[in-house]
């Protein structure tokens, strides 16, 4: 075995704890200042794409995990408590994400495209036959209980998948490793239909006459990139600070090209989703881009484009560059914000339209949602071993050469 203290843990240190209530604090503040100025339905908007975007990289967390074990992946076994510790936060994320959508249908009409009744009602002047067409899904009792149902299905198979590790910390053998290859395998099955709907149900639905059959790849391209980048940074972070010292060269050059590769993915989708609109040039589909090119989110839609795809195309193109931890570092925060841009882009036009901006508000609850984050997470982080070590591919991992 490799020399390695396979028992070393992560202190949450006094620090971060600081660091993490400060970013929480600013949050509430920052809502609150929201709330009480006149930009209630702004604030919302925010509140809804940091819980999303928060929620998607805690899915990704869990993502990650389950590809490793039905590929029978043994590269990444040495780092797989980081993305462990990203699954454990979707509970408390779903919560907070649940709380924002019930909150905002019910008090600033956050989904007003399709959530008025006199919408499906044949007989008010409201009357809309598309709205009409769509409400077996977009109806209030479905729409809260299958995204309530989707996250609670998810957590459980976090919690499971989690349990099932730090119980093989214990326990000598196989038998965990095969419960999670087996259970790894269901929820990739449930959780590539469920996704789909989750992300036409919570973002799609915020412009309910515009739809998209590319939309949930590219809602789950900007997700998966996004949680590629956050598991790279901690990883890297955590190293800098004296922890997960077995991660080599190749381990980040493995994650290198997982972000290059999927940055590129996410712009194929985008761009064959855009491509197909713009061809067919049907005024029901024309519309999501007219949107975007309009009330000052122009800058911001050619913006999107340079920092997720131009910027990693051209800084992670050489192998160099993916093996080198500060080039790493600088390109998974770019992402993060990119992909957080990215996000903003899809909720904001169909929420708030023209009266969105960018100041306390925006800074403030992003800088609340990574507090949080980062609280939960580290937490969870510090229970168990940093590293795995009854699992059958340590070795493997703690050897990776490429």
């Amino acid at each position: 075995m490799a020399n390695f203290d396979l028992n070393q843990r992560y202190e949450f240190s006094a620090g971060a704890k600081r660091w993490s209530i400060i970013l929480l604090a600013i949050g509430i503040l920052s809502v609150g200042y929201g709330l009480f100025s006149g930009h209630a339905e702004r604030t919302f908007a925010n509140l809804l794409l940091n819980s999303y975007y928060i929620t998607g990289l805690c899915m990704a967390g869990l993502f990650f995990i389950a590809v490793q074990y039905v590929a029978n992946a043994g590269w990444a076994t040495a780092l797989i408590r980081i993305p462990s510790a990203f699954s454990a936060v979707l509970p408390w994320a779903g919560l907070v994400l649940v709380a924002v959508i019930v909150s905002g249908l019910y008090t600033h009409n956050l989904y007003h495209h399709w959530a008025d009744p006199d919408l499906v009602n044949p007989n008010s002047p409201k009357f809309d036959k598309l709205i009409e067409g769509k409400s077996a899904l977009l109806n209030l009792p479905v729409f809260i209980g299958s995204i309530t149902g989707f996250l609670i299905i998810w957590s459980l198979f976090s919690r499971m998948l989690r349990s099932y590790s730090t119980k093989e910390d214990q326990i000598a053998g196989i038998g965990m490793h095969d419960k999670s290859v087996k259970f790894s395998a269901i929820f990739l099955v449930i959780f590539g239909f469920t996704s789909a709907i989750f992300a036409f149900q919570v973002i799609m639905s915020l412009e309910a006459h515009w739809f998209s059959t590319m939309f949930a790849w590219y809602n789950f391209a900007a997700l998966w990139v996004s949680g590629l980048s956050a598991i790279t940074l901690t990883l890297i972070i955590l190293r800098e600070q004296g922890y997960f010292t077995w991660i080599n060269d190749s381990h980040l050059h493995d994650l290198g090209k997982f972000v290059f590769a999927f940055s590129v993915f996410w712009t194929y989708i985008w761009f064959s989703q855009f491509l197909l609109i713009y061809y067919a040039n049907m005024p029901e589909e024309t519309i999501y881009f007219k949107h975007r090119m309009e009330n000052g989110y122009l800058p911001l839609f050619w913006l999107n484009l340079i920092i997720n795809f131009v910027l990693p195309l051209l800084i992670l193109m050489t192998r160099d560059a993916k093996r080198n931890f500060k080039t790493m570092k600088i390109v998974t925060i770019i992402l993060l914000a990119g992909h957080w841009l990215d996000y903003y882009i899809m909720i904001m036009p169909g929420t708030v339209g023209a009266e969105h901006g960018f100041g306390i508000i925006e800074i403030g609850t992003t800088a609340g949602f990574i507090g949080l984050f980062m609280w939960i997470m580290l937490t969870s982080l510090s229970k168990a071993a940093l590293v795995p070590k009854n699992h059958p591919y340590l070795e493997e991992s703690l050897h990776h050469d490429i």
